[in-house]
């Protein structure tokens, strides 16, 4: 019996196939038979298939190292390792106790201070200090960066002065900012604001000059002048380094805040580092380092977040 149907080019008709053929969506021409894995075909076409059928799977299939739990495990096999390292030389006591206490010393120190009350008050004028002096020195150092990298004439003027002071060590700011604005908070949120300063001047500078040209003249032609041409051609271009710049500039404010400080500082982690220097309590000056380094690494994250949002939202 014949079937008029759609399938196919021509009327299904009942033979030994049986409902396989009428069922069988595929054309019988030669090029879409390769597509069936039990079409005759050239050599090799059913491999073809096998590695077309598993292609869709593999594209899906995302790297290992993609995966955000992937790289944080990763990322905490080495602190872990140096904890449990520290904790086997001094358990077994390779090291003494008064040259290197163990980590249960080290928390039982962070816990004696949280009750105090100066764990929290500490970490957190630390911090303060650091935002503060970041935001001052970043956004200086942006602006002037910016100056100089798209302007001879700035870059003739300010370039060698700038390179010069840059030259001069963080404690050499010491005593001339404790003369000029006295021991307080200006003072040292001033050195931080230093410190963040220079890195994100460099970067900007840097990449501001290397802008490609064609890119600048096409800005242009589309009647971009100025601030939109700075905004919507140049900044974009050099998002990247500028964001380098950024977190260079975050880490050189932790290690500027640390010198602020040592110097002239009744409360912050400088400061624990200092008394606890003085006092001879290891386990506390430990406890100061591992919250520096913590900080340091909470900070530059989200710098890191900050910086796939912007070159998303800009690259």
């Amino acid at each position: 019996m014949t079937i008029p149907g759609s399938l196919g080019t021509g009327p299904v008709t009942d033979d030994e196939d049986g409902p396989r053929a009428r069922l069988d969506p595929l054309p019988s021409s030669p090029a879409a038979g390769t597509s069936r894995p039990d079409a005759p075909g050239p050599v090799g076409a059913g491999s073809g298939v096998a590695l077309a059928g598993a292609s869709p799977a593999r594209a899906h299939r995302r790297p290992a190292l993609s995966r955000a739990w992937v790289r944080a495990a990763l990322g905490a096999v080495l602190p872990l390792t140096l904890l449990g390292v520290w904790h086997a030389v001094t358990t077994t006591g390779l090291v003494p106790a008064y040259q290197l206490p163990a980590p249960a010393s080290v928390w039982t120190a962070a816990v004696d201070l949280a009750e105090r009350g100066q764990l929290a008050q500490y970490t957190a004028i630390s911090t303060q200090r650091v935002l503060l002096g970041f935001a001052i020195g970043g956004s200086l150092g942006l602006l002037v960066g910016a100056l100089v990298g798209l302007s001879r004439v700035a870059s003739a003027l300010l370039a060698p002065t700038i390179g010069a002071v840059r030259a001069v060590p963080s404690l050499a700011w010491i005593p001339l900012l404790i003369l000029w604005m006295k021991i307080g908070e200006e003072s040292k949120i001033t050195l931080i604001a230093i410190g963040a300063f220079f890195p994100v001047y460099t970067t900007v500078a840097a990449a501001l000059r290397h802008v490609d040209p064609h890119l600048v003249e096409v800005g242009r032609a589309y009647g971009l002048r100025a601030v939109s041409l700075f905004s919507r051609v140049q900044l974009p271009a050099v998002l990247p380094s500028m964001v380098s710049g950024l977190r260079l500039a975050l880490a050189q404010s932790w290690l500027f805040l640390v010198a602020a400080e040592l110097i002239a500082s009744s409360m912050g982690l400088g400061f624990l580092l200092m008394d606890s220097g003085n006092n001879g309590r290891i386990d506390r000056l430990l406890l100061a380092i591992v919250l520096l380094a913590v900080l340091g690494k909470i900070t530059d994250s989200l710098l890191g977040l900050a910086e796939k949002h912007l070159l998303r939202r800009w690259s």
